[in-house]
């Protein structure tokens, strides 16, 4: 039974930016970003990473260009000693209203689908309430809320909603780590 940490790139992963991440150069790791992604691999936990891109719908930069940007972010987490199993991103505008933008639970459901999921056993770890939200809607057991991104804002955010994600971390290391103890792969 494969037990799936699904992760949210921007913001979680990387520095976001409000302009996008629109070439490789623009891509930076938030600190400890890549060696959190590593300690999960080594404990045993499957990392699927799920993001909203619209700069693609947006015609910002090419697929081409977002498979580069993909590439620099696996080799990182490589260098570092983890693994990114699968990234799953939906390219449209938040106008085109599809089932695979979060909120909605499309990547996770295609994710699922692909790799016979066991969401009931699966973790999400995201900077916004789109994130939370969208595991909530899949079925994912656990939730993380990252204070690095729009963590801060999402907290209103959720809280306004009366959600409350299973656990605060300040970054994707200290998620990782709460992961650990309390999600046995």
């Amino acid at each position: 039974m494969e037990h799936i940490v699904f992760i949210d790139r921007d913001g979680v992963i990387n520095m976001d930016s409000p302009d996008y991440i629109k070439s490789r150069s623009e891509f930076e790791f938030i600190p400890r970003s890549p060696e959190a992604i590593a300690l999960l691999t080594q404990k045993g936990f499957d990392v699927i990473v799920i993001t909203n891109q619209s700069v693609i719908g947006r015609k910002m930069i090419t697929q081409e260009t977002l498979d580069a940007i993909f590439q620099k972010m696996k080799v990182g987490v490589k260098k570092a000693g983890g693994k990114i199993k699968d990234i799953f991103f939906c390219p449209h505008t938040p106008r085109e209203n599809c089932s695979c933008r979060k909120p909605n639970p499309g990547l996770i459901l295609d994710a699922q689908k692909k790799y016979q999921i066991s969401l009931d056993q699966s973790c999400l770890v995201g900077d916004s309430a789109k994130d939370i939200e969208c595991a909530l809607n899949a079925g994912c057991a656990k939730t993380v809320l990252v204070k690095t991104g729009n963590g801060p804002k999402a907290q209103q955010e959720l809280s306004c909603k009366g959600i409350s994600p299973d656990y605060i971390a300040l970054d994707l290391y200290e998620a990782a780590c709460w992961i650990i103890e309390n999600v046995k792969p």
